[in-house]
């Protein structure tokens, strides 16, 4: 799964790599945690310009009633999103990316009550990461609306094997334009896309065990074990 990640580039970096059109204002965040608003690149439908708009993290899907237990679906298994009813829509239609600088997992105990250990998972050569993603819009009966997005996950390379057993969907940029393109509705044209990332782009670190707690949002959760 994917339930926490890093935004560390400034802003301009952002910008530039993703291709954004307008300003963008971002602070750096070290603890990423579901159920806050996070920034995703999308485009607008018949557009092709990009843009940074904050989402909830958490999908809540068009057709229930309430957000609350719906706003835990953070993660979308890949092989299975374009048959679940929470997903499929927003699979062909609403597709987005999540900028990440690094997103962490956590590693079980060889001990069956150990505590378990925090890695941190970037690029090699520190470029930011594209989590592939997808987004929902909700309304309540009052008119108000809700935009939430989720992250799609695939099985781990074999960096992230020994560690977790699933890992997010990392865009390379060459895909981001087809990823982000609301005209493709054929699922088919975009699943070879779903896929672990080469393991040898990335890298792996045990951090503290700081970023267990949502509350801690600083470079310390970045800091040796």
């Amino acid at each position: 799964m994917c339930g926490r990640y890093t935004i560390t580039s400034p802003a301009q970096v952002i910008a530039e790599v993703f291709g954004i059109t307008g300003p963008v204002e971002l602070a750096p965040r070290y603890n990423v945690c579901p159920g806050q608003d996070v920034p995703v690149v999308r485009t607008r439908h018949g557009g092709d310009d990009r843009e940074l708009d904050l989402l909830r993290w958490g999908l809540v899907p068009w057709f229930v009633k309430e957000p609350g237990p719906a706003a835990r679906m953070i993660n979308a298994r890949a092989e299975t999103a374009a048959t679940s009813p929470a997903f499929r829509a927003a699979l062909h239609r609403r597709r987005c990316l999540l900028p990440a600088d690094g997103f962490y997992e956590w590693q079980a105990s060889s001990g069956k009550r150990g505590p378990k250990q925090p890695f941190h998972i970037r690029r090699a050569d520190g470029r930011p990461l594209a989590l592939a993603g997808l987004w929902e819009r909700w309304k309540a009966p009052d008119g108000t609306k809700l935009e939430s997005c989720t992250v799609l996950t695939t099985a781990p390379n074999a960096l992230l094997a020994p560690i977790h057993d699933r890992m997010p969907v990392v865009l390379p940029p060459e895909a981001w334009s087809l990823w982000l393109d609301r005209t493709v509705q054929d699922v088919a044209r975009i699943a070879p896309l779903l896929v672990p990332a080469p393991a040898d782009e990335m890298v792996a670190a045990p951090v503290s065990t700081r970023v267990n707690d949502p509350k801690h949002d600083d470079a310390q959760c970045l800091g040796p074990p």
